[in-house]
């Protein structure tokens, strides 16, 4: 009866490794090390706002040496929570990017669809003024839409900082190419039972545009969050404040040398919704991101 063959040593078996996989372990090794390095120097700027944002701001004004020792404090976010109508300004900026990425998701998705799939005269002339518009910058048009609003009186109203951002060339550019790459055999498919146009784009096509509204929906997200200029000129009263025109509305003139970790504190205030919004839609941001159908 024959023994069994005694274990190989595991420094054998590395010895006896074929080289390339070595290489590539090792090459691994590399690029992970890479990939940490490129992470640590990307969030750099952003540990060293939230360092700032927790000094004292006479402390900052002596010496910038004085945010890399103690003491710290979170007097900048309390003077902030302070101003009573923060809370409003963050509503707002609620309000306004939630209700304009939901009319943006619509729009595009109706659009993309039409442009897409349905025949109808002057589609192509009218699929190319559309795409004009991301030629067209928005301070080109600010006088004439600020002059339109006013006669409308839409100034000061949550419809008069939406409505602007619902015309979205790249969102309806963006799902027109999507729902082209849709195999026309699934609306064949659908006409042949009797399924009306409405229900083929409801039922049949949209879910499977999921990916590309949630890259959409992240984008105008973000976008109307952090606009400064059409909610600075349409939202004059303090009470309609987003909160990025809210926070710069309580900066002094000397912000930048004597309030300099207020001006941090601001920064990171703004920022942390939006961080908390990726905590809880990590999964929809990574298959945006990546492409893949949305589990």
């Amino acid at each position: 009866m024959t023994a069994p063959a005694a274990p190989t040593p595991a420094s054998d078996v590395g010895r006896g490794a074929p080289s390339g996989m070595v290489g590539r372990t090792t090459g691994d090794r590399i690029i992970l090390g890479l990939t940490i390095a490129l992470a640590i120097v990307m969030m750099a700027p952003l540990l060293w706002v939230v360092a700032l944002s927790l000094k004292d701001n006479k402390e900052l004004m002596v010496s910038m040496n004085a945010v890399f020792h103690a003491p710290y404090t979170v007097q900048n976010y309390i003077n902030i929570l302070a101003t009573s109508s923060v809370f409003r300004w963050i509503l707002n900026s609620l309000v306004v990017a939630g209700g304009l990425t939901v009319g943006t998701l619509v729009l595009s998705s109706l659009a993309g669809y039409g442009f897409a799939r349905l025949n109808f005269p002057f589609r192509n002339v009218l699929f190319v003024i559309v795409l004009m518009g991301l030629a067209v910058p928005e301070q080109a048009v600010l006088i004439a839409r600020h002059q339109l609003f006013s006669w409308l009186k839409l100034h000061n109203t949550y419809p008069g900082l939406i409505l602007p951002g619902l015309s979205a060339p790249f969102g309806v550019f963006l799902m027109t190419q999507y729902f082209r790459a849709i195999p026309k055999e699934l609306d064949e498919a659908a006409l042949l039972d009797n399924a009306s146009r409405f229900k083929i784009f409801w039922k049949v096509l949209l879910p499977l545009t999921l990916p590309a509204q949630a890259t959409l929906g992240i984008f105008t997200f973000l976008g109307a969050w952090n606009d400064y200029l059409w909610p600075l000129i349409s939202g004059t009263k303090k009470e309609m404040y987003t909160l990025t025109v809210g926070i710069a509305s309580t900066q002094t003139n000397f912000a930048q040398s004597e309030g300099l970790g207020f001006l941090m504190s601001q920064a990171v205030f703004a920022g942390a919704p939006i961080l908390i919004l990726y905590l809880f839609f990590q999964k929809y941001i990574v298959t945006a991101v990546s492409g893949a159908a949305v589990r």
